[in-house]
């Protein structure tokens, strides 16, 4: 990799390193090998990196995207307005079902999860602010791909996680554009195998009063 772009080297290489893990969690070993830079250099910037919280250790050791870059990417483009104005919708919309909630928006080819209100049984769907997921699999991703109609939901069994059944429908903007995907999700012996038939009403109940918020 050519990690010569601005000519400021240390700004260079952990940028190099930055786009590395923006494509998936990497060990420090893939880290050298993908940047071409030396296992010290890299180990020196990730340490800062992480003290930034622009880089952190997955569940499994591994160096991931931090959640910093979600927190910054809130002030671009209305997101942040979004974000806060969703939270007291999904909490309303967890009480009511008993189930996790979510907020999607897209991210080039994956969604990344912005908002969470998780349900308060012991055995529940569990979906950390940031994760980044893909748009092939899951209800959301559906709803992302811009494969519905207003006031339309789609529903996934099984699909994106064997035992976890979800349900989703489009946020849109004023001029119609889907700028996110509301969803709620659970264990399927709970939700059943049908969740938008048990929850298509207060989901799309909970889009409107988002939108509404939205202006």
């Amino acid at each position: 990799m050519d990690t010569r772009v601005s000519g400021v080297g240390v700004i260079d290489k952990s940028f190099a390193i930055i786009d590395c893990v923006a494509r998936g969690p990497r060990s420090l070993a893939q880290l050298v090998e993908e940047t071409g830079l030396n296992r010290a250099t890299v180990h020196r910037l990730c340490l800062a990196l992480e003290q930034h919280r622009l880089i952190r250790r997955s569940d499994d050791g591994l160096f991931a995207l931090g959640y910093r870059f979600l927190l910054l990417a809130h002030q671009i483009d209305g997101l942040g307005s979004m974000v806060e104005a969703a939270r007291p919708h999904l909490r309303r919309l967890t009480s009511q079902t008993g189930e996790s909630s979510q907020l999607y928006v897209r991210d080039g080819d994956k969604r990344v999860c912005v908002v969470v209100a998780e349900s308060d049984h012991g055995l529940r769907t569990i979906v950390p602010v940031g994760a980044r997921l893909t748009l092939q699999r899951g209800s959301a991703g559906a709803v992302l791909l811009n494969q519905t109609a207003s006031g339309e939901v789609v529903e996934s069994v099984g699909e994106r996680e064997a035992g976890v059944a979800s349900v989703s429908a489009a946020v849109r903007s004023g001029a119609g554009e889907v700028i996110g995907a509301l969803s709620i999700s659970g264990p399927i012996d709970r939700v059943t195998a049908a969740p938008g038939q048990r929850f298509a009403k207060p989901l799309l109940d909970a889009v409107s009063r988002l939108e509404a918020s939205l202006g």
